[in-house]
């Protein structure tokens, strides 16, 4: 968006909202690669989060929430623009054009007074917010430096409880004549899983239930899974597991040993999150914001803790594709939790909503803000399309896309011209290829399954006006949102406070 249309956008929002009641503030809490059932209100059976449990009791918990490309920086893309890969730009790990329309300068322009603190990777200055500091790349778990206009800096202690001091600090010196919008965006609980010291303490001796298919051998399913490098009986290594395995460990007793230590490091990364969470809900109570704000939780991918023996997201089975969502605030009803097909473009669509704003036509999501007043609209989506495209990218897996409907999956790795179906409901684990045996695949019923799937892979391709761009990997985009602060003026390690002054925090 040029300079002259963004002060067109401002004076119409402006004249628009001179007169209107106030609007809601939006806190958006967002983490990176946390496991839909790694929350005890999505009934979790290795860890507990009372704070995100208790958000979730206050307003509404989405039951069926996906991603169109199970990855960070694509997801975070997606998050700003309401928009697909193949649309937005930025298929795999390559920089997102800071210089075009998106959610923030809409907000912003719109008369929202906004934020951006924690984790961005999209390889580019954030723009669009009023104030900035944010992680390069991946960033560090401890004294992690932090971007700012015209410089980077180092600050004291763990990365999640940083971020959150940092929110919060936006919030108490935010100006009080403008509703806020700020998206707090945790680096945990990624990878490789380096929790604070009381939060890791908890865990040392947890007994954790495996996942139902730790030990899954991939009989029908030969496209991809047998050559990912994403498994954890051969992929973990000494970063992630952090000390060696005791001695005479080997096959399966190995796998469950990688696995109880790799869930310890990750669900004490995920309990410093509910932290965070409930530290942000406290000070929200405690200034008077609570019953003017609108609190949304999510986080970029779903991730895969021991299903399928794996670790990481990308693949499309539902460990990955699914994310937690909850919402609550004015206009969410409480209790409500909506069964419909949501998806992350939808999240652009409904800020924009909130705050009284029209979506433009280019978005490709829709806003919930229907379900979050828990009505159920007849014209909701009943299907969710996918695609991923970084092959062989990070951990060999393969590029694919598919369609998910209530009761199937349909997945197509195109470069291998593979398909695999599965049926949901009497297959829930996704263990069972239909499409792998030719004579169950000839079967009437399943012929046509395939044939009905394949159809809406097609109509859904052409709702979001997918024509294979990116398909081929001459045409991905150069990635590079993995550098440091290369070319930043480095301003020095110091506290939270002493940050806050050199970013402007407190203007």
């Amino acid at each position: 968006m040029n300079r002259l249309a963004s002060i067109i956008l401002a004076l119409a929002a402006t004249a628009a909202f001179a007169d209107a009641p106030r609007r809601p503030n939006v806190l958006f809490i967002f983490t990176d690669d946390h496991a839909q059932h790694a929350l005890s209100c999505y009934g979790s059976k290795v860890n507990q989060t009372p704070h995100l449990d208790r958000l979730a009791a206050g307003g509404a918990r989405f039951v069926n929430s996906f991603v169109t490309n199970s990855i960070c920086t694509p997801s975070r893309a997606t998050l700003l623009t309401g928009q697909y890969s193949h649309k937005n730009g930025v298929p795999v790990f390559n920089r997102f054009d800071g210089g075009r329309d998106h959610l923030g300068k809409r907000m912003q322009a719109g008369g929202y007074h906004t934020g951006m603190v924690g984790k961005w990777h999209l390889g580019s200055d954030p723009t669009g917010f009023d104030r900035w500091i944010v992680l390069p790349g991946q960033g560090d778990y401890w004294n992690p430096t932090f971007l700012v206009p015209g410089g980077s800096l180092a600050i004291e202690g763990h990365c999640t409880a940083v971020t959150t001091d940092l929110g919060l600090e936006f919030l108490k010196t935010r100006p009080k004549d403008k509703p806020f919008f700020l998206m707090l965006h945790q680096k945990a609980p990624h990878r490789a899983w380096q929790p604070d010291e009381a939060n890791r303490a908890k865990f040392a001796n947890a007994s954790i239930p495996e996942a139902t298919t730790l030990f899954d051998d991939y009989a029908t399913r030969p496209a991809a899974l047998p050559e990912n490098k994403q498994t954890i009986a051969r992929d973990l290594g000494a970063r992630d597991l952090k000390q060696d395995p005791p001695d005479g460990l080997a096959g399966d007793e190995l796998l469950k040993w990688k696995y109880r230590r790799f869930m310890q490091d990750y669900l004490a990364c995920v309990q410093g999150v509910d932290d965070s969470v409930g530290r942000m809900l406290d000070f929200l109570d405690e200034a008077g914001l609570a019953d003017d704000t609108v609190v949304i939780y999510t986080t970029d991918n779903g991730w895969y803790m021991g299903e399928h023996g794996l670790y990481d997201k990308r693949f499309m089975y539902e460990p990955g594709l699914r994310t937690p969502l909850v919402a609550r605030g004015p206009g969410v009803k409480a209790g409500v939790v909506p069964p419909q097909f949501v998806a992350n473009i939808d999240l652009a669509p409904t800020f924009l909503d909130l705050a009284g704003l029209p979506v433009p036509d280019w978005m490709q999501g829709r806003s919930l803000v229907p379900l979050l007043r828990g009505e159920s609209p007849a014209d909701w989506r009943t299907s969710v399309y996918y695609r991923y495209y970084h092959d062989p990218g990070d951990h060999d897996t393969r590029a694919h896309y598919g369609v998910r409907t209530a009761t199937h999956k349909l997945i197509h790795y195109w470069r291998k011209d593979l398909w695999e179906m599965y049926d949901l409901g009497a297959d829930p684990h996704e263990l069972h290829n239909l499409l792998f045996d030719p004579a169950e695949a000839a079967r009437p019923e399943v012929a046509a399954k395939f044939a009905e799937l394949q159809a809406e892979i097609a109509s859904l391709q052409k709702r979001y006006a997918d024509d294979g761009r990116f398909a081929d990997p001459a045409t991905l985009p150069e990635a590079d949102v993995r550098g440091d602060v290369q070319g930043k003026i480095p301003l020095g390690p110091r506290t939270v406070a002493e940050a806050i002054a050199a970013a402007g925090l407190q203007r």
